[in-house]
Order: structure tokens, then sequence, then C-alpha cells
């Protein structure tokens, strides 16, 4: 029995939409590109959702610098021998924006909430082997769960399982108004221009050096460099390492990156002809350079992956079928589907975040039509995009996805057949689904990572998807900023340890 315990705008010049801070506070500027598409923390993908919501929510358990699991609302956490049933402390100081206590009946109606199919919660299937939750007191909450389940605690880690108020979800308010239980309230949000997160008080996490975030959404990372370098934002979050590779030796400027869990992947809908047909997907997967792409997209910021990111898990991609490019034999699959002419079809990219995805998109439309594949480049803005992603109505698309720690947690809402974002992925088939159960049942590391090397092997070899590489997140910030720590997640979660300089 394992037992874990707690451990002892740029304001007005780029958009004219300043929000004021109250006199005499001390404050944060933080700038960046794209704005949350969504306030309910239980249903958003975007990155720019998430990294809004992780300040004002929190989750049982979050993940530090170095991945390791960290306490948020619970202080400590055990799983039972045989790892069916999970028991959570909360901590006794967590207290929601309103000053009412966080309770296990908030805990348990947050996951109830959360595995309701109407919800559309975004990880639902990692949660979806819970039998049932126990409070035997306000402070303890224990999941039953179907069999053993290691890697559900590590699913728990994110803002998508954050726990919010019974009584908001009673009211129907959860993604209209935050009731949250994180270090920041948000005090006042203009959509698609700037917010102001209040330091709250009673955090129970401790106390945060400055009064306030003044947040503001501009246009583009130029913009940002720019406001940076003129000294009206003090830290920046920069996706396009072609804006933010230029922080570097700017005076009073530092940069700080880390190697990301999260993957530049071309997804195909193996729902649509002819990507239904393997040989395609194969076809598509070997005209292919995954190299030639990020150099040109990132300028070879980052490092060409197989489905695997994760530093536990990960393994050399050159063994993975097709990962070196070969035309010759992409014309010859493609010419056994019946496609020798090719065939012509669409390409889904966002515009903005990534901001490499149309420059992705390009490149991939460029390096298929020399095997006969004449693609139509799509893009749209993000909020268009991801309803579009979550449909499955695209025939291609480029994607920056989320990484996790394990790999059950990574993908199996898209590759088993209760996955919750089944429809996205758009193909499963008996192996997969085997596997993936088999990885969360099996107790023992060293078995569970063969059981998902043969995952890896198995999916890159069916080609439903082809995963190109990971990159860095990227932050900025000025001298007078201390104490950011950047996380393989690109959580900025970090701003809590964050001081200023006077």
């Amino acid at each position: 029995m394992t037992t874990f315990t707690k451990a002892t705008a740029v304001s007005a010049i780029a958009l004219g939409l300043a929000i004021a801070a109250p006199a005499g506070a001390q404050t944060l500027d933080v700038a960046w590109s794209q704005d949350a598409t969504g306030l309910d923390p239980h249903t958003q993908t975007a990155f720019a959702s998430i990294r809004l919501l992780e300040l004002l929510y929190e989750p049982l358990v979050r993940l530090g610098p170095n991945l390791e699991l960290q306490p948020a609302v619970a202080e400590s956490w055990e799983f039972s021998d045989d790892a069916t049933t999970l028991t959570f402390t909360l901590d006794a100081d967590a207290v929601f924006h309103d000053g009412t206590p966080v309770t296990a009946a908030d805990v348990k109606a947050s996951f109830e909430r959360i595995l309701d199919e109407e919800t559309a919660a975004a990880a639902r299937a990692n949660y979806t082997s819970i039998t049932g939750i126990e409070t035997p007191d306000d402070r303890t909450v224990v999941f039953m769960l179907d069999g053993p389940n290691v890697p559900i605690l590590n699913g728990m880690a994110s803002i998508n399982a954050a726990v919010v108020s019974a009584a908001a979800i009673e009211a129907g308010t959860v993604g209209t108004e935050v009731m949250g239980s994180g270090p920041f309230t948000l005090a006042e949000r203009t959509p698609n221009a700037n917010a102001r997160l209040a330091a709250f008080a009673d955090w129970h996490g401790g106390d945060i050096a400055y009064d306030e975030i003044s947040v503001s959404v501009l246009p583009d990372e130029t913009a940002i460099l720019a406001s940076l370098r003129a000294g009206q934002a003090d830290f920046a979050l920069m996706t396009d390492p072609l804006v933010a590779t230029l922080v570097t030796g700017a005076p009073g400027l530092d940069l700080l990156t880390a190697p990301t869990l999260s993957y530049h992947v071309l997804q195909l809908n193996a729902s649509r002809a002819p990507m239904d047909q393997l040989a395609v997907r194969q076809a598509i997967s070997c005209a292919i350079d995954r190299q030639d792409i990020l150099d040109g997209a990132l300028l070879g910021e980052g490092e060409v992956t197989g489905p695997l990111t994760s530093p536990a898990y990960r393994n050399d991609p050159a063994s993975l079928f097709c990962y070196e490019q070969d035309q010759d034999r992409a014309r010859e699959l493609l010419a056994e589907a019946g496609f020798a002419d090719g065939f012509e079809a669409s390409i889904l990219a966002a515009n903005g975040e990534p901001p490499t995805a149309i420059a992705e998109a390009q490149l991939i439309q460029s390096q298929l039509a020399e095997v006969g594949i004449d693609l139509e480049i799509e893009t749209q803005e993000m909020n268009v995009y991801i309803d579009r992603w979550l449909a499955g109505d695209f025939d291609m698309a480029v994607a920056l996805n989320g990484g996790r720690v394990d790999p059950y947690t990574m993908y199996n809402r898209y590759w088993t057949e209760a996955g919750n974002l089944q429809g996205v992925s758009n193909y499963i088939d008996d192996t997969l689904d085997r596997l993936m159960e088999q990885g969360r049942v099996e107790t023992d590391e060293d078995a569970r990572k063969e059981t998902f090397a043969e995952f890896e092997r198995h999916i890159a070899e069916m080609s439903p998807w082809v995963w190109l590489f990971t990159g860095y997140t990227y932050t900025a910030q000025t001298e007078a900023v201390e104490g950011f720590e950047p996380t393989p997640t690109g959580s900025l979660f970090g701003l809590v340890d964050v001081t200023l300089a006077e």
C-alpha cells in the first residue's frame, strides 16, 4: 500500500481596452495570443482555455515541474493493495472563492457531472472505471473502481477533472460563472481582449507575492515580443518558435523553454473514403518527411516522435512503421488501393494556435502532392476549428494535442470503443482496445511499458494518424520576474510562485 501526504497587459496599447488595477496593487502583466474558448473546466480542450482555467480551478492533485504528483484540493491519497479503491483526504483549508469549504460532496458531484454523458466532458473516458463514490465524512472521498487502475490517479491531475462547487452544478452555472478554489478569482474579463485575475487571499496553497494578474490577449506574437521589449508586459506565453527564439539575447529579457509532452500530428479521418483504406493511410505516412516539416515550420525546435511522448514510455521512432520517408512505397500503396493517380482531399488547420499549423499544413500539402494527393487547406478560427475537430468534420487535420504522463490517460479517450473522443479519431480495432485495457489493469511497470510499446507499434502501422514531432514550451519574462519554472505540460500554474522586483 502506497500513501502520499501533503508537502510541509499589455493593458491598453494593443486593443484600447484597459482593465484598471486597484490603487496600490502590485500587478503581473501577462500577454498571450489566444483566449479561452470557454470557462467550463470539464469540457474545454483548447490549450488557451486550460491555461486560464488552471489558475481559477483546482483538481484533486496536480503535476509538478518534473511531472511528479503534488497535492491540490487533496492533501493525501492512498490506493488499496489491489488498486481497486482510491481514497483522498481533502485539505481542510481548501475553500471556494465564495468562502464555502471544499467538501467531499463537491468532489462527488464534480465526478458525477464528468461521468454524465450529457456534460460532454473532455476526459470522461479516464474515469469510467469508477463504479461508486463514497463520502464517509466531509474530508474523505473513496473511489471504487471496476478493477485495478493505477493510471487513474495521473488522470485526475488535470483541470478537466477540476473540483467545482456542488451548488454551482445544481444551479447550472458552471461555465457561465467561475466558482473555483484556485489561486486566483476572475475579477473581470472581456473575451478575446483582456482579463484581470485577483489573487485569492484565502487560497489554501499559500500566499501569492503580488495582488493580481492583468492578462492581455494580443493579435500575434510579434506584438507580444514588442510589448515585452517596451516593458508593457512582464511575462508572456509564446508558442511560435520563429518569434520566441528572437527573445534570446534581447536586453532585459529571459526566454525559458522546456520539452513538451504535447505532440503535433496529422489526423486522418479513417471513417471517410479513401482514408478508410489501410493502404491509403499507410501511403500518407510513408510520403511524409517529419524532420523536414519540423525544420520548416518550427526551425527544428523539437524532436520527431512516435505516439508516446512521456519520458517514461517514449521509444525510438525509427523503429516504427515508415518513419523514414519512402515516397516510392507510398506510390505503390496508393496503386494497391486503386489510387495510382492520387486523389483530392482537404486538410483543416487552426488560425492561431499553434501558430505553426498553417505552415505545417503547407509542407504536408507539398509533400503529399509529390505522390499525387491534392490537398486543399481549410483555415479556421480556433473556436470553429475546435467545433469541427470535436465533430470529426474533416478529411485530415493538423493538430497540436496534449500529452500525458501515462499512455492510458493520454489515449484511451481516442482509441477505445468507449472513448469519449472516438468521434474525433474515427478509428478503433480490437488490438488497440485490448492493449489499452491491458495497460489500465497492469500494475507491474515493466509489463506496462511493453504493453504500450506494442500499442505504439500497432497504431503506427495502422496509421489512423501520422504523428510528427514534439516541440517546446516557451515563456518570456523581464528581469523583474523571478520564480517561474516551465514544465513539460505547458502549465502556467507556476505563476503562483513568481515574485516581482519593486
